[in-house]
Order: structure tokens, then C-alpha cells, then sequence
């Protein structure tokens, strides 16, 4: 099911993503060398309408044709065949940043794949490994870590100095690779803007150049630092919209504009009609049920029960379908280093 390949083929340096199932008829984990041996991972496309990685790093590659790369370069190109369709994934497949060493998910031949790219890069002595995706809500740019360790932090602030730590979802790209390397997801925006891909493109580039990742603590000041503590999705069975009077769950028509704010109690998020119990599904980093103590429903209002923060609402109920329509986070305080 995986392709590997040592070489840029022919049309990739002008390919669109759409192009990338006919160009390399799979999945598809290309290794460049580069002056440091140890490679920097990057993949691209593990959700197939998400294309900004993917041009960043053909933009890199154009800039670097017929130049030495500073590092080696190991790129997967993930979901192709979605991305040939501009889709997140297709029917029948399952999520491929849910299947990585780690998943919960059903053992298919996706995730077998994928543990073949994890043993190839822990071989090459994979150095740092960058996830790159984009998002349907309003977000901004913004940098995930899945371990509170400050070579993470080094890497992520080089994209943005705002970060994400999560634990859940398992199965992500970032979580297989934490374990031998740091590694960060990087959350872009939406798809076809060019700052993104520009931001994505310099982001690589950066850790193509670092020698190394510095240990020493990153000042508290120089990050903001909030922690994923709730994913919430709408159950099966009930219907939903976005300012669609007569849903089950009417949700604010603008919900995505409440990305990354901090909400107060008693924030409305949706018009509930003719439904009632638990509407959303809210479980913790531990898979447990947290409606209760997130979420009330008054006077026909879905409502917060605590100040939290959310991130990746949006408005495309496909998305939410298919993964969750947001996370909840806190910000998470990190202590200043002793002084001497």
C-alpha cells in the first residue's frame, strides 16, 4: 500500500494536489537527503482536502532545485486518493490522522501502513517530525504538542507562539512520533490561502536549518500555552444546523468566530428544539462522559456550564460528522524556571 521513493518524480514541482493519485498512485514516503543526515519528517495531505502542506512543501522544493537540502527531508504524501476528490477522506476509508501507532481505531491495512513509515523514519533516526493540516472554521495559525517538554515548545514557537498540548484524539500523526522526536502538528488556517502555505513553507524551512532543538526552557511570556481538555461531537441521531431554524440543535449561525475566545459561563451556543438529555457528546482526555460539567440546556438554550475556550468549530456539517464539531481547552500555566 506504501510507496517509497528516493527521488522527486517527474511533475511533482507543478503538480496540483488533486494530481498527486496519478503521479505516485498511493501513499507515498519520499526520502531526500541533505547536508545533516538525520531527516526532518513532513507529512501532507493525511485529510485530502487539506492541501496547504502540500504546496508549502513544493514550494520549498522548487526553491531548492538543484541546491543541497540543509537536512534530509522524508515527506508523506498521506490521502491522495481523497485528495484527488478534494475530500477529507473518502467513504469506506477510515480518518488518516486516526490510524498512526497508538489509534483505538479498528486494525485496517491503513494502519499498517503507516507503522511501516513510523519504522522507516525511527530507523533513519528521524530528527524532528512536522504534521502540516489546514481547518474549515475560523482559527488562527496555531502549533499542537502532545508532551509538556520544552524541546516541543522550541519547535512549535517556530511556527506560532500559540500552542495546543492535546492527548486526545490517539492515533495522530504528532502522538506516533512524540516518542521519538519532537513533533507538532500545525494547524494553517484554510485551505487555499497563499499566507498559509508561505507560513507553512518558512516554518519547514526553519527546522530544515536547526543544528539542533534547544532544552532549555521557553520563557512562560513567549507562549501562550492552552491544553485540550474536552472533544465534542453531535451524536448520530440528532439533527443539527448552523442558523437552520427547526434543527434539533440550532447552533449559532456564526459559531466559528468563538475559535480561541475565551468564553464566560452561560455562553449560548445553540436554540434547542423539541429535544432534550444530552445532546452533545463531551468526553475528557480519559474518554469519559463530561456533559454535566460543560453543558446545560435553559429556557431552550444550549449553554456552557464553565469558562472554557473552544477551538475548530465550524460550519461544515460533513466535518463535524466525519470528526467533532470542536475541542475545549484551558489555558495551561506553565512555571517559570528557578531562579539561581
Amino acid at each position: 500500500m506504501l510507496n517509497i521513493s528516493e527521488r522527486i518524480p517527474d511533475g511533482l514541482l507543478s503538480a496540483e494536489a488533486t494530481e498527486l493519485e496519478a503521479l505516485f498512485g498511493g501513499p507515498t514516503l519520499l526520502h531526500l537527503p541533505g547536508r545533516q543526515e538525520a531527516p526532518l519528517f513532513v507529512s501532507v495531505l493525511l485529510h485530502g482536502n487539506e492541501d496547504t502542506g502540500f504546496y508549502a512543501v513544493r514550494k520549498l522544493l522548487n526553491k531548492y532545485q538543484g541546491r543541497e537540502l540543509p537536512r534530509g527531508l522524508s515527506i508523506f504524501f498521506g490521502n491522495v486518493a481523497a485528495a484527488a476528490q478534494g475530500r477529507r477522506r473518502l467513504d469506506g476509508q477510515p480518518d488518516y490522522n486516526r490510524v498512526w501507532p497508538g489509534s483505538e481505531q479498528p486494525e485496517c491495512a491503513e494502519q499498517a501502513m503507516l507503522r511501516e513509515v513510523v519504522q522507516q523514519m525511527e530507523a533513519r533516526r528521524v530528527f524532528a517530525a512536522i504534521d502540516v493540516h489546514n481547518n474549515t472554521g475560523l482559527n488562527p495559525h496555531y502549533a499542537c504538542v502532545n508532551r509538556i517538554d520544552h524541546r516541543y515548545f522550541h519547535l512549535a514557537t517556530l511556527f506560532s507562539r500559540t500552542l495546543v498540548y492535546f492527548t486526545r484524539p490517539r492515533g495522530v500523526a504528532s502522538l506516533a512520533f512524540a516518542p521519538l522526536c519532537p513533533s507538532v502538528t500545525v494547524e494553517c488556517g484554510r485551505p487555499g490561502q497563499a499566507h498559509g502555505v508561505d507560513h507553512a513553507m518558512e516554518f519547514i524551512e526553519a527546522a530544515l536549518h536547526l543544528s539542533e532543538i534547544p532544552v532549555h526552557p521557553v520563557a512562560p511570556h513567549d507562549i501562550d500555552l492552552f491544553h485540550t481538555v474536552v472533544t465534542v461531537k453531535v451524536p448520530d441521531g440528532i439533527d443539527f444546523g448552523f442558523g437552520r431554524p427547526g434543527a434539533a440543535l440550532d447552533f449559532l449561525p456564526d459559531i466559528d468566530h468563538l475559535n480561541f475566545r475565551e468564553l464566560s459561563t452561560g455562553t449560548e451556543l445553540a436554540r434547542v428544539n423539541g429535544v432534550g438529555g444530552e445532546l452533545l457528546e463531551a468526553r475528557d482526555e480519559r474518554g469519559r462522559n463530561v456533559w454535566d460539567a460543560y453543558f446545560y440546556i435553559e429556557d431552550d438554550r444550549l449553554r456552557l456550564r464553565r469558562p472554557v475556550m473552544p477551538s475548530m468549530f465550524t460550519l461544515d456539517e460533513r466535518i463535524v460528522r466525519q470528526d467533532c464539531l470542536c475541542y475545549l481547552m484551558e489555558r495551561y500555566e506553565l512555571v517559570p524556571p528557578e531562579q539561581d
